[in-house]
């Protein structure tokens, strides 16, 4: 494959991109937005009740995490599928997404209406978090029995390159959100006030609201994944396997580096409330330019497993040779406009002025952070699961997270006694070994492969 870059058509490749991956980055900006209104909203009651809910909130990130790299692993049948027009075969795969994590979902709901404070406990060791965080975990357990359906028919949608129904669900689950959120924690328009419970409830209302209008989308329209329900739950042993051992790494990878990015939060809460309300404030507007970044592997997994699937090797690794360039120059801005608009954004929340510092000096490390990540994300979450490389982009994602970014987080935090930003530093080394690994791994082509044939 020595073919020269400029064998395929910028301007092409740059409007097809901008088409996928701008409604893709819209609705990363409001799924982050959402997790920062909350944080703004309950920022208002003070740094216990902030910390509480980033606590909480790590126990549904696992899940997400865990549906994510599930819908990952079949949503690259779903791109090759497209690259040969089976839409047949869509719908099944979706059917499959659907019925492992519904299942997953219903053992999780159990946990959280039965066990919150168990959960809690994972995660800090401070009893005033844990008594305030209770609610919102029993309270949010809905949208485990929520998620796993947006989310199989979202990826189903984002693999025929229908980015901008989702983008149109998630808006208007934002809004209910934020309208909810107003009213139930605070009490207004004589709605009862809540508090952190009542960021829960918003949640929930807004999972549903989405939800919703993903099955509009699908079913009330001539779209064309719509099928008979009895369609989506015809799949064969021989797919289901197929994508089951194509799942399971990513699975495994997005729900251990879920975990770890938890065990994060574990270390970083046990400084202190303001040192954990602080990192909590930080990773929830680092998410607003980051996800945005991150697009770009969401759309080079659809583009480029689209060429895989029609056989065109040659076209998808010069693709992805772009992508990545394009990734590191995306990172590049959106850490400088981080930067840019860090201060503003912390300032809105009700810090004290050693808080306030403390949350600036982290924001920074974060910010310088975002072009790796983004070019790491392009690479593992994109070019390396489009080929069904699940595999190896596991093994350098989870075992940089775990032998590297865990034990720094608790060293350097319960051993070493270091301020958080110095922690957080840390932690982010294994993002460097992660990006050798896996830029080493591109280059050597092992991941340009067709993984539907025969099906």
């Amino acid at each position: 494959m020595t073919e020269n870059l400029n064998t395929i058509d910028n301007k092409r490749m740059m409007k097809q991109v901008g088409l996928i991956a701008g409604p893709i980055a819209l609705q990363s900006l409001i799924a982050s937005s959402l997790n920062l209104v909350d944080n703004l909203m309950i920022g208002g009651l003070g740094e216990l009740a902030l910390n509480a809910v980033g606590v909480s909130v790590q126990f549904y990130f696992v899940f997400w995490m865990l549906v994510f790299g599930f819908s990952s692993g079949n949503a690259t049948f779903m791109a090759q599928f497209f690259g040969t027009g089976d839409y047949r075969n869509i719908r099944r795969t979706t059917g499959f997404a659907m019925t492992v994590t519904f299942g997953m979902g219903i053992l999780f709901f159990l946990v959280a209406v039965l066990l919150p404070e168990y959960v809690l406990r994972i995660f800090t060791n401070i009893p005033e978090v844990i008594e305030a965080g209770t609610p919102y975990v029993r309270t949010g357990a809905v949208c485990f029995l929520l998620i796993p359906i947006t989310q199989s028919f979202t990826i189903a949608l984002r693999a025929t390159q229908q980015t901008h129904l989702p983008l149109i669900a998630s808006v208007s689950g934002f809004c209910t959100n934020t309208f909810f959120n107003y009213c139930l924690i605070y009490g207004h328009f004589g709605m009862p006030r809540l508090g952190i419970q009542g960021a829960a409830a918003a949640t929930v209302l807004a999972r549903m609201v989405e939800l919703s209008l993903v099955l509009f989308f699908v079913f009330a329209r001539s779209n064309i994944i719509k099928g008979e329900i009895r369609e989506y739950f015809t799949f064969g042993r021989e797919m289901a396997l197929r994508i089951v051992r194509n799942s399971i790494p990513t699975t495994f990878n997005e729900t251990m580096w879920g975990l770890g990015t938890s065990m994060y939060v574990a270390a970083f809460a046990r400084i202190g409330v303001t040192a954990g309300a602080a990192y909590q404030a930080c990773n929830t507007i680092s998410s607003l330019f980051s996800m945005l970044a991150f697009s770009i592997g969401d759309a080079a997994l659809i583009i480029i497993g689209q060429k895989l699937g029609e056989g065109k090797f040659q076209e998808a690794y010069e693709m992805g040779r772009k992508m990545l360039l394009l990734s590191l120059l995306i990172g590049a801005v959106m850490g400088c406009v981080s930067l840019l608009f860090g201060r503003p954004i912390l300032s809105l929340f009700d810090f004290t002025p050693a808080g306030a510092e403390m949350a600036w000096k982290t924001f920074i490390v974060f910010s310088c952070m975002i072009w790796l990540e983004t070019y790491n994300g392009t690479l593992i979450v994109g070019i390396l699961r489009c080929g069904g490389d699940t595999t190896f982009a596991a093994a350098a994602e989870v075992g940089t997270v775990w032998v590297i970014g865990v034990p720094a987080a608790f060293i350097t935090s319960l051993v070493l006694g270091w301020p958080i930003y110095m922690a957080v530093m840390a932690v982010r080394c294994e993002a460097v070994v992660k990006g050798v690994l896996v830029t080493a791994r591109f280059f050597s082509q092992k991941w340009v492969r067709n993984v539907i044939s025969g099906l």
